[in-house]
């Protein structure tokens, strides 16, 4: 512990600790009982927040999986997937010996991927995970407002996911109308196989899921304004809890709008309404649907589809800031900018949505106003890469796995970033949307960068979830193999995409002119798998840890200020066993007044400098 020896932490905090007498009335104590009471059950935030990670991790080697076999029709159109049939049935045809995947079956895995990815991997299994782990581990506080609402909230998600699993087995098949679920493909039952019963499911599972989402926000937000342990005021909150907080507000007030489109969508599917239909054509015959607009969906599923974007970027930057800080040994740079850059990302997220539809037709001058308020959306952004580098520059930099990840995404956030300028142009957008280029920018900065800060918050507060560490070495492999190998998937397909290659499409067999890019469709495939048998190393990793991993002798192992670490090394539900810890100081003090680290219980010290 170094230099902080000095100060006797049991002592601290009887003396300043801050007492709700949470152990006179213990709504959990009933539950305590056996394995089912213990762990399925469990009304302890810590036990909901392994909940959310584990299901979490399932669904994404479902939906990884899921993107390996379409890579690898995309990748090998002419290799024969016979050897798979066993597993994927009639979607594997079958002519004169050759197996082809199903065109009707790429285009629904090609949904289920996008699905499985956005909401139930990098909305609850990171946001579900860490908002549970650490708004009351950070805040000081027993548990979350309503334990028993938070383990509705998983609860829903498990049931949102059962449906959405069921959905893959129908004879019809799942979904296949596109993880945005336009109309009229999916505001018609008959338009296509996929468009049927698997659809319904589609819709009954994510419906389930929003319930999920508000029940957790609500929870999360009236944890943060509430449960804060005495001293802990806003400006001395880690960044990973504004970062939960805003997200659960983004949250809050967007999702309930997919909704209502939801809603809509299943009038016009059963009850013959025709909110998103009109003058439609099926093998000839005209419906009898008009007066509908399709462009009427897309603002509501964009309106809450880009606060989405930042309801899963925004978590990850929160443990990001959190690891750069800790494994640097500096207080993390421009403290008040990064919280005022959260705020005006969550803002400015919900005027940015009409991006997405510069294909649609909207009016010209409309398009106008999202491309200037989207570029604005970049300066709160580059504040806080300008303040995370800073952050790094002349630090005492650990290169250990959680670092390692954290710089990772950092780097996947400027890289992806820089391309969404290009996009965010509404001229230039109409020549890009529909190509790989879009693939490639939204993968980049979205889906791998939010998992870099997904694995960074793993690697750092595993032993404060399982009282062992995860072994370095094999985090080390993950962390390059996932690096390289991300970049090698993602890179080139911006190449392939200002090329004019289309994304959506089944084979380029038949089109000479992008029939040219079939090694490189080729080599993204290869990547694609290698990276894929990386992350089965890292659930090997983490599985193995739990129960073999190298032991917490410490609590305190990182030496980092915050307040999660001034509990038992297997702390109990109410996580304290005697008075809460009262906070004197700000979450970042680090190389101060010749001291390595302070922890925010720690109170001033005579001729102590600068105290927040």
């Amino acid at each position: 512990m170094a230099e902080i020896l000095e100060y006797n932490e049991q002592e601290l905090i009887k003396e300043q600790g801050y007492d709700d007498h949470f152990h006179d009335h213990h709504h959990g104590d009933k539950f305590k009982s056996g394995f089912i009471g213990h762990y399925i059950f469990s009304m302890d935030h810590k036990i909901i927040a392994k909940q959310f990670l584990i299901t979490g991790m399932i669904w994404a080697i479902i939906g990884a999986a899921m993107s390996i076999i379409f890579r690898m029709q995309l990748g090998f159109p002419e290799e024969s997937m016979t050897w798979i049939k066993p597993l994927l049935g009639k979607w594997i045809v079958v002519e004169n010996g050759v197996g082809t995947l199903a065109p009707e079956f790429y285009y629904a895995l090609v949904t289920m991927h996008g699905t499985i990815l956005v909401f139930f991997v990098l909305t609850a299994g990171l946001s579900g995970t860490f908002s549970n782990l650490l708004i009351p581990l950070q805040l000081g506080a027993r548990d979350m407002a309503s334990p028993f609402m938070n383990m509705l909230s998983y609860w829903f998600f498990f049931l949102a996911g059962i449906v959405m699993f069921f959905s893959l087995f129908l004879s019809t098949g799942p979904f296949s109308g596109g993880w945005t679920a336009y109309p009229p493909l999916s505001a018609l039952p008959q338009a296509s196989q996929g468009s049927g019963s698997g659809m319904t499911l589609w819709l009954l599972s994510l419906t389930l899921f929003v319930v999920s989402v508000l029940l957790g926000g609500i929870n999360y937000i009236t944890t943060v304004l509430n449960l804060r342990t005495k001293g802990m005021n806003l400006w001395r909150m880690p960044l990973t809890i504004w970062a939960f907080f805003v997200t659960a507000i983004l949250g809050l007030l967007s999702f309930p709008v997919l909704v209502s489109g939801f809603l809509m969508l299943m009038c016009d599917r059963g009850l013959g309404t025709s909110f998103f239909l009109s003058e439609i054509f099926v093998n000839g015959e005209a419906l009898p649907n008009v007066g509908g607009s399709p462009i009427l969906y897309q603002h509501l599923f964009w309106f809450l589809g880009h606060p989405e974007v930042y309801i899963i970027i925004l978590p990850a930057m929160g443990l990001v800031s959190e690891v750069l800080s800790v494994h640097a040994r500096k207080p993390i740079f421009g403290y008040k900018a990064m919280v005022y850059s959260i705020l005006a990302i969550g803002f400015l997220s919900f005027i940015v949505w009409a991006h997405h539809m510069f294909m649609s037709g909207v009016n010209p001058f409309i398009s106008n106003f999202f491309v200037v308020f989207t570029l604005i959306i970049a300066v709160p952004s580059a504040v806080k890469v300008f303040n995370w580098i800073t952050t790094l520059y002349g630090g005492n930099i650990r290169l250990n796995s959680p670092m390692l990840f954290a710089i990772g995404f950092v780097s996947m956030f400027i890289s992806g970033g820089l391309t969404g300028i290009f996009l965010g142009n509404s001229a230039i957008d109409i020549q890009m949307h529909d190509t790989y280029f879009v693939v490639a920018h939204f993968h980049i900065v979205m889906g791998v960068a939010a998992f870099f800060g997904m694995f960074a918050g793993i690697y750092h507060w595993f032993p404060k979830m399982y009282g062992r560490f995860m072994n370095e070495t094999l985090g080390k492999i993950h962390f390059w193999g996932t690096l390289i190998g991300a970049y090698a998937v993602f890179w080139p397909m911006h190449y392939i995409g200002m090329a004019g290659v289309p994304r959506r499409y089944y084979s380029f067999n038949t089109f000479d002119a992008f029939n040219d890019f079939a090694a490189m469709n080729k080599f993204i495939t290869i990547a694609a798998i290698v990276v894929f048998a990386i992350q089965i190393l890292f659930v090997i990793n983490f599985f193995y840890s739990i129960w073999y991993g190298k032991k917490m002798k410490t609590k305190n192992p990182w030496q980092a200020t915050t307040l999660e670490w001034t509990t038992d090394i297997h702390p109990g539900h109410g996580n304290w066993e005697g008075n809460i810890p009262t906070v004197h100081r700000w979450a970042y003090d680090y190389g101060k007044d010749g001291h390595d680290f302070i922890p925010q219980f720690v109170p001033p010290q005579e001729g102590e400098t600068d105290v927040h």
